[in-house]
């Protein structure tokens, strides 16, 4: 896969946030070489966070945001700092843009400036401030704006008009670029060169027209890296496919929602996993959400459960998060249960009011999204389980779908 072809949820993510007419959106263009924000003198003309896939040399795939003013002022105003905020819980690193034509000194740094660098401490954010329109700032006024920062981030004077430091703007971005997002990998370290993996993969009403879904496309690619032998094949022809081998394949991974009928097929000395859990542990924490899916056995009546996605998309008249799961968890319990849905970035701070919360595999979310989500229900002491966990939980076969990992890894998961 290519950096142009990066998943958008792998890519860094860089938040670029500021006060209306900062310069935020030019600042972007200046970065990237390219028009990708629109930008006018007309404040507020950013109205919510603007996602721009790209390349930024040196850092590689990256995905640009660019959020509305934090000044904004009137109700409607207060909604788009709000939005501005939430973009923090997709930021890996951030660019504070400063209008150093038009900075007031420490009371707008105490109203505005302040509140939002406390927001990076707290969520460990590291940052740099960029301070834009400096082409024609005096001696004086650079001292009065270092002086009003006295952080512990990078300051750098840049232009957006002039290009003035533009690249080592850039070279300080790179330099705060986090770790490859996670040591693990989808399934390159449960296979060795020339192991079958074969991939269940269903075509039904609910599969997107003429493509797979990007967790089927990053497994299948993570497989090609690891030197295995991906086999794609549908639940329906899995039993003629494993007759086709010349041999028993390493894995077989399946879409959760066919996990029953691959695992009467699959025989039982072969590994068999689900895309979603794959994606556990990739992006969050498998642990917590395999000690979640036990908590689908202490279930009362009257309790609610909360079904996340991380992306929004049509609902099928089978749709597995709004029907499916209501109803294996239903069946499964024999309690009288409430559900309650969310989907995209929706999700709730406080989740006191949920029993449990099952979530999708997250490939539409990045890491850090992922983990904070995994936090607030740990925070809230709400257990938190994942598509996969429960589909195998409530078929009786969730010990079966974590024995790949607990053979390559003493720890287990």
């Amino acid at each position: 896969m290519g950096m142009n072809e990066t998943p958008s949820a792998n890519r860094v993510h860089i938040g670029i946030f500021g006060k209306r007419n900062a310069g935020k959106s030019s600042m972007i263009n200046a970065v990237t070489g390219q028009n990708l924000a629109i930008v006018s003198e007309i404040k507020g003309t950013t109205t919510d966070p603007v996602k721009k896939a790209m390349e930024l040399l040196p850092l590689g795939p990256v995905l640009m945001i660019d959020t509305p003013g934090l000044d904004d002022g009137g109700p409607l105003g207060r909604m788009r700092v709000e939005k501005a905020y939430q973009a923090l819980n997709q930021t890996d690193i951030a660019v504070l843009v400063v209008d150093g034509e038009d900075f007031s000194g420490k009371k707008e740094f105490d109203a505005i400036m302040h509140p939002l660098t406390a927001r990076f401490a707290e969520k460990k954010i590291p940052y740099i401030i960029a301070v834009n329109k400096s082409e024609s700032l005096t001696e004086e006024k650079k001292a009065q704006i270092r002086e009003a920062f006295l952080e512990d981030a990078p300051l750098l004077f840049v232009s957006a008009k002039t290009g003035r430091n533009i690249p080592e703007l850039k070279e300080c971005i790179a330099k705060l670029a986090p770790e490859e997002h996670t040591q693990l990998k989808l399934v390159k370290d449960l296979l060795a060169p020339f192991d079958v993996a074969v991939l269940v993969v269903p075509i039904d009403s609910s599969a997107p027209k003429g493509r797979l879904i990007l967790p089927q496309q990053q497994v299948i690619r993570d497989c090609l890296e690891a030197g295995a032998v991906p086999v794609v094949t549908k639940e329906t022809g899995l039993k003629e496919t494993l007759k086709l081998l010349s041999g028993k394949p390493k894995l077989v991974i399946t879409d959760s929602q066919a996990f029953e009928r691959v695992a009467k097929d699959t025989p039982e000395d072969v590994f068999l996993t689900s895309f979603s859990i794959l994606f556990s542990r990739y992006k969050g924490n498998l642990k917590q959400q395999v000690l979640g899916a036990e908590a689908l056995l202490e279930l009362k009546d009257g309790d609610t459960v909360l079904i996340s996605e991380g992306c929004t998309h049509h609902r099928q008249c089978e749709d597995i998060g709004t029907v499916k799961l209501p109803r294996w968890i239903l069946e499964f319990t024999g309690k009288k249960l409430e559900f309650a849905f969310t989907s995209g970035t929706q999700f709730p701070e406080d989740l006191s009011e949920y029993a449990l919360v099952v979530h999708c595999g997250g490939c539409m979310l990045n890491e850090k999204e992922m983990k904070r989500r995994l936090n607030c229900a740990r925070a809230g002491g709400v257990p938190m389980t994942n598509y996969g966990t429960a589909i195998a939980k409530m078929h009786g076969i969730l010990d079966r779908s974590l024995e790949i990992f607990q053979s390559v890894f003493r720890e287990g998961l």
